[in-house]
């Protein structure tokens, strides 16, 4: 049987991998130390050209399957890891036939959901995880994409100025359609209730969970977080038509929730006194846009958000107030952003992505100026922060860790 290769981008340097061995017995000189979770398939992380590539062997449709869902989802620029390639045709040196291969690009500074417990984190992670994974289902809702397998364990997550980014990592299940109906929608977050529930208690019995709440109470967050946000996004809203300062106002909520609009419609009721409003397509990634346009930095939304606010600060304690935005964004950066980022010692460089070690800096620097009651220069918070917090972080571009696997699992259910 001929070894057969799907990429979009070929990169000769697969073929140099051992296809005709079983994944799990892939030899430890090619793989990435990276946590693994519980997964029903093989996974493994390899390096590659300078890439570090995840690895799952399934069988050949499926891998196809999965690998032009997670192509479409990247088309539709939703949160989702990158597909590579998937090699098919495999077979041990015996004649004897082996599963496909589907291949992921590993999507840097992420984590599995157990990895972050395996660190000392503040209470209410999994609150924030939640809600992380609230606004990536909203997302792919919107987009028409029902998961089937909703979890934190088919997620990566990001950090994102104290909170989490969330994204796809597994979507063997999915389905893609041009729109879903509520109950599509309610199915996949009964899914996401249940399994999450499942996974807080394996936790708990690990002695992991810092939420002193009931797991299957804390799970129930998925719906209100989920329901909030989809009503948000998506619900009708009437306005008295004396009232239209009310329908830049809903914009500007939205905006305040990280998205646009791309098209709002009005409608009046036949008396011409109330107006019926409705967002009619809503794009993520508000205040993300806007920085990049700025000053060319490519960040997530609440990292985005904080140092958007940086700079209004900036612009302010300047007196810049008069000047072109575009002018004032490009002093900011080469002023306060760059300057504080490229003084990191470069061997601590993998421990946060420097928009969020910029944030972290921030934060550090109202510690500092509450506890001396008087401001804090940025270069000298950078300093102190440099010295006393982020060698104290682990190495999250390439996070060697906790084999998550080792942790204990009590929860029945499909956990990848």
């Amino acid at each position: 049987m001929a070894l057969q290769i799907t990429a979009s981008r070929p990169d000769p340097a697969l073929l140099d991998l051992p296809w005709r061995t079983p994944l799990e017995e892939w030899p430890d000189e090619i793989l990435a130390a990276l946590p693994r979770g519980i997964s029903r398939h093989v996974v493994r992380f390899v390096h590659l050209s300078g890439r570090v590539l995840a690895v799952k062997e399934i069988k050949t449709d499926i891998a196809q399957r999965e690998y032009e869902l997670l192509r479409n989802l990247r088309r539709l620029d939703l949160p989702s890891v990158e597909p590579f390639a998937v090699v098919s045709g495999r077979e041990t040196r015996d004649g004897m036939p082996l599963d496909a291969c589907l291949i992921t690009r590993h999507l840097p500074f992420s984590l599995p959901y157990r990895a972050l417990y395996s660190q000392n984190l503040r209470k209410g992670t999994a609150v924030r995880l939640i809600d992380a994974l609230a606004v990536l289902l909203v997302r792919l809702h919107l987009n028409g994409f029902w998961w089937g397998d909703v979890s934190l364990s088919n997620t990566l997550f990001r950090r994102d100025a104290g909170a989490f980014a969330a994204y796809l990592v597994d979507a063997e299940t999915g389905e893609l359609r041009a729109r879903l109906s509520d109950g599509q929608r309610e199915h996949d977050l009964d899914i996401a209730r249940v399994n999450i529930a499942g996974e807080l208690m394996d936790l708990e019995a690990g002695g992991l969970l810092q939420e002193e709440r009931d797991p299957v109470a804390v799970s129930a967050r998925i719906l209100t977080r989920y329901h909030e946000l989809w009503d948000a996004l998506t619900g009708a809203e009437l306005i008295e038509v004396g009232e239209r300062w009310r329908v830049d106002d809903r914009i500007r909520r939205l905006n305040a929730l990280g998205f646009d609009v791309d098209e709002l419609a009005m409608t009046t009721d036949v008396d011409g006194t109330r107006i019926h409003i409705e967002p009619k397509v809503v794009d993520a990634g508000h205040h993300s846009r806007r920085l990049l346009r700025l000053t060319g930095l490519d960040v997530r939304e609440n990292q985005a958000r904080r140092l958007l606010n940086d700079l209004d600060a900036f612009r302010i304690g300047t007196g810049r107030n008069e000047q072109d935005e575009e002018q004032v964004a490009h002093a900011w950066l080469t002023e306060v952003y760059e300057p504080v980022t490229r003084t990191v010692p470069r061997e601590l460089m993998g421990k946060l992505e420097p928009a969020e070690i910029f944030h972290e800096v921030l934060e550090h620097r109202w510690y500092l100026a509450e506890r001396a009651q008087h401001d804090i220069p940025i270069m000298e918070a950078l300093t102190d922060y440099i010295a006393s917090v982020l060698p104290g972080k682990p190495d999250e571009a390439t996070v060697v860790g906790t084999d998550t696997r080792e942790l204990p699992v009590i929860a029945p259910g499909r956990i990848d």
